[in-house]
């Protein structure tokens, strides 16, 4: 995909996929297991799994237990569109990149042909 209207075209239908993600969130979902401690026995019993959505926000983790199947399957869905979105501005920057690269490729040849072209006085 080298050619500027290329480009252009892969940009436009970037901004399109990204409107079309209506829900997203950033993190994780991890399980986590408790240890309870059980009358009688030296050992703790694990409880779990419990499923928790962490993400950072500043300096803080945040996290988030999901309790239905139901949660799960929509913070599932919601941490892939939020991958698929960052995937969707790192591609677009790298366009933007090397539209630029082009169009300055361009500039500098129609800059350089009017150069070359003699001028009236010295055609006379």
């Amino acid at each position: 995909m080298n050619t500027a209207q290329a480009i252009e075209n892969r940009r436009e239908a970037i901004l399109q996929e990204m409107r079309s993600i209506k829900s997203m969130r950033r993190g994780t979902i991890n399980e986590q297991y408790l240890k309870v401690p059980q009358k009688g026995k030296d050992k703790p019993a694990l409880r779990g799994p419990y499923h928790v959505l962490s993400r950072r926000e500043g300096d803080k983790t945040v996290s988030e237990r999901l309790t239905t199947a139901a949660e799960i399957e929509e913070a599932k869905t919601d941490i892939e569109a939020h991958k698929r979105y960052v995937s969707l501005c790192k591609e677009y920057e790298l366009l933007t990149e090397r539209l630029g690269v082009i169009l300055r490729q361009t500039e500098d040849s129609e800059k350089k042909k009017q150069l070359k072209q003699p001028s009236k006085a010295t055609r006379k």
